[in-house]
């Protein structure tokens, strides 16, 4: 019984820590800060957001809409929020890469999204790296 007990309470446990938001281990996310009625953030919603999920930024960078006038999440917390509406933060692991301010356009979001994208650190691959340097013969 004691066995039993044990292991339904390391199984909570390991479901709770999984619910805890933790910003440093989130992946990249495309922020949309945006506010009810706003047009530009209508026509967003309108030419780029049902598209966008399927393009390689969207899957690099899934969009996560926040309205500036309800509470911001709390894995949020360290970004400033803006009132002038639609603004996109890009963040990665619990930091802010760029903004951008305003939604310029088809054309144009996806030229300044590319820029923003182009900045996010690839994930250390240290497993090659410690296998050819111990692998590799000395001269």
């Amino acid at each position: 019984m004691a066995r039993f007990l044990s292991h339904v309470c390391l199984s909570v446990a390991l479901a709770l820590f999984c619910l805890v938001p933790i910003a440093s281990a989130r992946g990249a996310e495309l922020i949309m800060f945006e506010q009810a009625g706003c047009p530009y953030c209508e026509a967003f919603d309108r030419e780029i957001a049902p598209i966008y999920p399927r393009t390689p930024i969207g899957r690099m960078a899934p969009l996560r809409h926040v309205d500036i006038y309800q509470p911001i999440p709390s894995d949020l917390a360290f970004l400033r929020v803006e009132r002038v509406t639609p603004v996109f933060v890009l963040v990665d692991r619990g930091r802010e890469i760029g903004r951008i301010r305003g939604y310029p356009g088809e054309a144009n979001f996806w030229g300044l999204i590319e820029g923003l994208v182009g900045e996010i650190a690839p994930p250390a691959d240290t497993t090659h790296t410690d296998i050819t340097s111990q692998t590799a013969p000395t001269l």
